[in-house]
């Protein structure tokens, strides 16, 4: 099973890569946790082959190792895409923009933080620390990794004191942001052509007419880098 996920794994991650190759990539917070996300699957899954393999995983069975490949994918990796989705959709919600300087402190201190905490945690399974201990000063070969848990606990407490400036930012935000445009991301999609906040009934009485595929970016020949799914078909929307 672990091998066969990287099939699937694999193709998802060179659409990812693909999708924004070539284009004019807009380095706001929602989007760097979106590349966050895709380095953080990448590099906590080049770590899953080691574990399918029975020479390998037999060593590194219940040891760091595990917990670091682990939690780099189904953990960490998960919240970056959290954290793009609230970035993002956030002022359709709330009608205001969060703050990007904050947004991005707050990304690189986790950014940096998480590779601080779980890559070692490879290491650790190499040099044959067991996970689920809760100290290890009871064997001898374990005094020397001491350190370097050390190290990693530090950086957890600095990784978690950084989440207060993503709740500062978000609270703080809903109150005091600036007032979001209608598409301020500039995206394709529906949603992006209702109000912002959305009325109740969402577009307004109207039902909204679709031209276009939701993903009409950098068309040669159009006004405008983008073409909504609701815009008229003109010639240089074919």
């Amino acid at each position: 099973m672990t091998m066969a996920i990287g099939v699937p794994s694999a193709i998802k991650t060179f659409n990812w890569l693909g999708t924004i190759h070539g284009g004019r990539v807009r380095f706001q917070t929602p989007m760097l946790y979106a590349i966050g996300f895709v380095s953080l699957f990448v590099s906590g899954g080049l770590s899953g082959p080691f574990l399918a393999q029975p020479v390998l995983d037999i060593p590194l069975h219940d040891t760091a190792f595990v917990v670091g490949h682990f939690h780099l994918i189904m953990g960490v990796a998960a919240i970056f895409g959290m954290f793009a989705g609230t970035y993002y959709w956030f002022p359709k919600m709330f009608g205001r923009m969060m703050n990007e300087t904050w947004g991005k402190i707050h990304f690189f201190i986790t950014l940096i933080g998480t590779y601080c905490i779980f890559m070692p945690m490879h290491y650790l399974g190499m040099a044959g620390q067991p996970r689920r201990y809760s100290q290890f000063t009871e064997l001898n070969y374990l005094h020397n990794l001491i350190p370097l848990n050390t190290f990693m606990t530090y950086a957890a407490i600095i990784t978690i004191a950084a989440q207060f400036i993503f709740l500062f930012n978000l609270i703080w935000s809903m109150f005091k942001g600036p007032k979001a445009s209608d598409n301020p991301w500039e995206s394709t999609t529906l949603e992006w052509t209702t109000a912002t906040p959305p009325p109740h009934d969402n577009f307004g009485g109207h039902t909204p007419v679709v031209h276009h595929g939701p993903y009409e970016y950098s068309v040669p020949g159009a006004p405008k880098d983008y073409i909504m799914q609701t815009d008229p078909v003109t010639g240089a929307s074919h």
